[in-house]
């Protein structure tokens, strides 16, 4: 019988599963949710790449894209003009408008177009034809959302900075467009041959300058834009192509569903807690068939074959019931997100999505059992006799070694393949493992304490509660470990939700600003500030803002930096047009971290030292002392590095990456920012229709519109997060009830052996209560306390935010947690109260 016989193994594993069933359940139920979620996110995953490429035409609407945010020079109109077959213009930039009819204002993104753009996709109209004849005369397409916001219909005008345009149409879908994009910024079409009579373009404005190509024959544009790229990177040209949008896109939406997938990955986790230990409890009761089996000639590996058998067959249970109800649950995912995404998401069913969840759901389910069962291969056939399992320590056994090492290069492989940041995939890792050894070590510290410091003086009740943590078959490892970690993920989904929450609300402050108005030149300053003053709203902050580039650093320009890569200075400072100001004083958002404040520069010949935002000077590679050339608008003005700040970007409040000092830039082209706080709906509209029907060049930007929209947003979000998260919870909950169930064939024995001394129901039902109560309690308040070191460090390093944790909802948690850890416990007591003790011997016999 000592030779590998599967068919045999099979039928064995299958005959000795039929006992104990029920059981098994607990451990199909463990991994389940967590399948499921992993399977959901997958699922999405996969359907929303193939969306991506399939659509990325329309997203893009055209073969190639050139785009600048400031004028093109004369001197490459040549070159964009001799591109592809057909060819389109378009200006897009932030402007208010008018509703002369309602009198109503808005924020929008108007777009001024010239061609046939569109050409793949297209402009999607309530009237087919509107979204063509709007570009053959003064008429403009207008947002759905605006048209209902201000009761227009077609046929009404709209005010466009200085000139009046008929609505020709409603804009339903415009390429690239999302719901929340629409919401916070509109998009209103007029033909590009009106926008200079409108007076918005002007020197200074922030406009953008795209051009769209349509190839009618086949060419390989990717190897024409890296033909073209050295000169148009020289004029600051962006190129964009369908590629290039479809790898764009694959990016960004790869962060949302890889985070998601951590947070399915931490419900699975916590049903590897199950897993291990149900598997656990689970073997230390089959000791006495194994005993048999290896009396009867089976080998060790024999043995341990027969129950991976069933641990796998169980798991593939499990992993197919999980597979099947993420599929499911995918269904939902894409009608909450549609607002987010620009594209049309299908919800098909996944193969690939459904494999890789069995795959995974089969390796854990292996994976998190190893530990209990590596230990079959030491159980002798002298344990029919003695009937227990001699506990081999790491070191005699270094398989436990190998199996931890597998489980901890598992977490972390897992967490790299979806953030693909070793660094943060490692300190995942190292929190789970700190995590669990710290609740290793607080269970173990609880059994000495008790055991050494026994308190002998305490009544009958109390001292047996109490003894029950260190007794043999004990369960207090098992159930620290495993209701502390799930605590610990809980808590810590809940605590990274309100830091991301809080890092919005911030702006909603009683005393920040909520009304922000732009665009305003030098010569109208003082008259914008008269009017908010005489509407009775306060200027809380006007800023000067000077447009620039950086030239050179340290005597090198960006082709001195491509050229040698040794240089120490990244490519990157030379790429962003900057926006900066100039004072003579910090404010209250920014601290100089490294270097000297210098707040004004008194004589043409004095040092220009200026103040960089730290996180800017680090991706950027600036140091204190470098020198820098900057471009002012055809300008050259050298400076020094003189210091670097943190800046708080939580706060409504402009906030620059490179601060000049008084005395440089007062002369330079420059628009103005003026910042007020209205006090609600009725004065925000009235406040807005003045300034635009003096000042239709302005723009302003209502905060409190941004804030409603930043809500809706995140309530969409917050819900998915909460709706995975509830996953954890619900797993969490699984593995209690579980890891408090399988511990009922553990005191089953103990507790017929007190009813048969005489130990009344009361007396039994206090006994078990003290001891669930000691052990929920504490590795309710372990885990929280995890959450807490964890969460904090996120906040501080990863969200660079403070962490001010809301202590109630986990003080209820934690109750909650220790209650149904006691109720759990009586209720298992109930098998043993309700019978009488000869039942139970005979039962269990």
């Amino acid at each position: 019988m000592n030779k590998l016989n599967l068919p045999w193994l099979m039928k064995m594993a299958w005959r000795d599963s039929r006992q104990n069933r029920s059981r098994l359940l607990l451990f199909v139920s463990s991994i389940i949710l967590g399948i499921a979620a992993l399977v959901a996110i997958f699922s999405f995953g996969y359907n929303l790449r193939a969306d991506i490429d399939g659509q990325a035409k329309e997203l893009i609407g055209a073969d190639l894209v050139i785009s600048s945010n400031r004028p093109v020079d004369p001197k490459m109109l040549p070159l964009l003009d001799s591109l592809g077959t057909r060819r389109s213009q378009e200006r897009s930039f932030a402007s208010m408008i008018l509703f002369p009819r309602s009198l109503g204002t808005r924020l929008v993104q108007v777009r001024a177009l010239q061609g046939e753009f569109p050409y793949y996709g297209s402009l999607e109209t309530t009237s087919v034809a509107s979204a063509q004849s709007f570009r053959e005369g003064r008429q403009a397409l207008v947002d759905k959302t605006l048209m209902l916001q201000f009761n227009a219909r077609v046929g009404d005008s709209i005010k466009v900075g200085e000139l009046t345009f008929q609505i020709a149409g409603i804009l339903n879908k415009a390429p690239g467009q999302t719901g929340i994009s629409a919401t916070v910024a509109p998009a209103v079409y007029i033909p590009l041959q009106y926008l200079s009579q409108t007076g918005l373009e002007q020197k200074g404005s922030r406009i953008n300058y795209l051009f769209y190509y349509k190839y009618d024959n086949q060419v390989n544009v990717k190897k024409l834009v890296e033909k073209l790229e050295p000169r148009l990177e020289k004029e600051s040209l962006n190129t964009e192509t369908i590629e290039t949008q479809r790898e764009e896109m694959g990016r960004s939406f790869k962060d949302l569903t890889g985070f998601l997938a951590l947070v399915g990955f931490i419900a699975l986790l916590l049903g590897s807690i199950g897993v291990a230990s149900a598997i656990h409890v689970y073997m230390r009761e089959k000791l006495s068939s194994i005993a048999i089996l290896r009396c009867l000639g089976v080998s060790g590996s024999q043995a341990f074959l027969i129950y991976v058998i069933q641990i796998l067959g169980i798991g593939l249970i499990g992993s197919v019931i999980g597979a099947i109800l993420g599929t499911a649950v995918q269904q939902l995912l894409p009608k909450v997100l549609q607002d987010l995404l620009p594209i049309e998401i299908t919800a098909g069913i996944s193969w690939l999505a459904i494999l890789q969840g069995v795959g995974l759901g089969l390796g854990i389910s292996l994976l998190f059992s190893l530990l209990p069962l590596v230990s079959i291969r030491n159980v002798s056939p002298l344990n029919t006799l003695r009937l227990s399992l001699e506990h081999t320590s790491l070191f005699k056994d270094p398989l436990k070694w190998v199996v931890y090492g597998l489980i901890l290069l598992f977490i972390f492989g897992f967490t790299y393949l979806q953030t693909e940041k070793w660094k943060e995939a490692l300190y995942f890792t190292g929190g789970v493992l700190i995590g669990f050894l710290v609740l290793v070590g607080i269970a173990a510290g609880l059994m000495w304490t008790v055991r050494r410091f026994f308190p002998d003086s305490w009544s009958y009740l109390w001292r047996q509660g109490l003894a029950n943590l260190f007794r043999p078959n004990n369960q207090t490892l098992i159930l620290i470990v495993s209701i502390g970690l799930g605590t610990a993920f809980i808590c810590t989904l809940f605590f990274v939700q309100n830091i991301l929450l809080d890092r919005i609300t911030l702006a909603a402050r009683e005393n920040q600003p909520n009304m922000v108005l732009f665009d305003i030149q030098t010569g109208q300053r003082e008259a914008v500030a008269a009017l908010t003053r005489q509407q009775g709203l306060p200027v809380i902050q006007q800023v000067p803002i000077v447009t620039m580039r950086i030239e050179e650093v340290n005597g090198q320009t960006a082709e001195d930096v491509k050229k040698d890569s040794t240089s120490g200075i990244s490519i990157r400072a030379f790429q962003r047009e900057i926006r900066s100001t100039f004072r003579d004083t910090l404010s209250e958002t920014e601290k100089i971290t490294q270097g000297t404040w210098w707040g004004n520069v008194r004589s043409p010949d004095d040092t220009v030292y200026v103040s960089i935002e730290e996180s800017y000077a680090e991706r950027s590679k600036l140091n204190i002392g470098d020198k820098i050339l900057f471009n002012v608008q055809g300008a050259l003005i050298p400076t020094v590095v003189g210091s670097f700040r943190k800046v708080d970007w939580n706060r409504i409040q402009t906030n620059f990456r490179v601060v000049f000092p008084a005395g440089v830039l007062e002369s330079a082209p420059q628009f103005h920012v003026l910042m007020t706080k209205v006090p609600s709906a009725a004065a925000s509209a009235r406040f807005q229709q003045a300034v635009v029907q003096k000042f239709p060049t302005l723009s302003i930007v209502d905060l409190e519109l941004i804030l409603s929209v930043m809500d809706e947003l995140l309530s969409k979000i917050g819900f998915v997060i909460r709706f995975m998260a509830g996953f954890s919870i619900i797993t969490g909950l699984v593995v209690l009830i579980s890891s408090v169930l399988i511990s009922k064939y553990q005191r089953m024995q103990e507790s017929v052996l007190l009813r048969t001394l005489g130990a009344s129901r009361k007396q039994i039902y206090a006994i078990t209560a003290l001891e669930y109560f000691f052990l929920g309690a504490l590795a309710a308040g372990t885990g929280i306390v995890l959450s807490l070191a964890g969460s904090w460090a996120l906040a501080k390093y990863s969200f660079e935010t403070s962490f001010s944790p809301n202590l109630l909802p986990v003080l209820v948690l934690f109750l909650v947690i220790s209650l149904l850890t006691v109720a759990i416990g009586l209720f298992n007591s109930r098998g043993v109260v309700n019978r009488s003790p000869l039942e139970v011997l005979r039962s269990e016999a």
